[in-house]
């Protein structure tokens, strides 16, 4: 056998350098793909995350507000309680706190649903329809206040609706 000259790797044959840079490319632009799914993913998670926690914050707020009503509720009850009295100093220290209640509700997004106009069951609640000459299906009377924060109905306002008025033969 004759021996054959040996090959240094810069004298290798052309073809296989061509195959290495092939795969070589191949690989690159699999981890490039992967890379960009990756960070394409994690954008998604950053957006998510951020979503919940708002969602989250909402939720928290929400629960507050809700457990806040109750106290705006019994401060108007003392208010009209206190106006048959004559102690005018307790009827302006509760309207007072009942004031700074009703601004702080009100900044944190707390809104009165109207009550003016006709029944609408999305933000409102029959109570009972009462025979009335107001128009039929309007609100003639507020039992209970409702409210909003933002869109969201917290608590509907319940109402007296009007009845057709009964007439008399």
């Amino acid at each position: 056998m004759p021996d054959e000259p040996q090959l240094t790797e810069e004298e290798q044959p052309v073809e296989e350098s061509g195959d290495e840079v092939a795969a070589l490319q191949a690989e690159r632009d699999e981890l490039f793909d992967r890379l960009q799914r990756l960070a394409a993913e994690f954008d998604n998670y950053r957006k998510r995350n951020a979503r919940e926690s708002a969602a989250l914050i909402d939720r928290a707020n929400e629960r507050l507000v809700k457990e806040l009503i109750p106290i705006l509720d019994d401060l108007g009850r003392a208010l009209d309680a206190a106006e048959e009295h004559e102690e005018a100093k307790l009827e302006e220290g509760v309207r007072l706190v009942h004031r700074s209640l009703d601004e702080l509700l009100a900044k944190e997004g707390l809104a009165e649903i109207e009550t003016d106009g006709p029944f609408d069951p999305h933000v409102h609640e029959s109570l009972l329809s009462q025979p009335s000459d107001a128009e039929e299906g309007s609100v003639i009377e507020v039992v209970q206040k409702g409210y909003k924060l933002g869109d969201k109905v917290l608590r509907p306002a319940r109402v007296v609706v009007a009845a057709p008025p009964i007439h008399e033969a």
